[in-house]
């Protein structure tokens, strides 16, 4: 997962079509034709709704895009954001770059199944 600083984030690129999806929206009523990345919103960290709807673009509607996680995230969230098929994560302002990175240090495996890995650590082929 690429971690980015608040102050690099921005909402529209050259050449890239993107979405911001609130945290309420129903993914199910997009049209992802051509779309390259979609912005999930955290509006604070207690609100994990973006979870979900990052988890149903990957496996249910197959989005191969970019998926970032913007608003009030916090390290602690980092690894499941990437587990539920984020690929980048904005840090709030303030949060240190480095501390961030390390929370990926800190988890080499998983015994269940996420987007990344569907199958479980048990059913993987040794």
């Amino acid at each position: 997962m690429k971690i980015i600083a608040a102050h690099e984030h921005q909402t529209s690129a050259p050449g890239q079509n993107i979405i911001e999806l609130p945290n309420d929206a129903d993914p199910f009523t997009l049209d992802l034709a051509g779309v390259t990345r979609i912005d999930l919103v955290f509006p604070k960290f207690t609100d994990g709704r973006a979870f979900s709807q990052a988890r149903l673009l990957r496996q249910r509607l197959k989005f191969t895009g970019e998926i970032r996680a913007t608003g009030d995230v916090l390290i602690d969230q980092l690894v499941q954001m990437a587990r539920c098929g984020f690929d980048v994560a904005v840090l709030r302002e303030g949060v240190d770059m480095a501390d961030a990175q390390r929370q990926f240090d800190r988890f080499k495996g998983f015994y269940q199944g996420d987007v990344a890995h569907p199958l479980p650590h048990f059913r993987e082929a040794a």
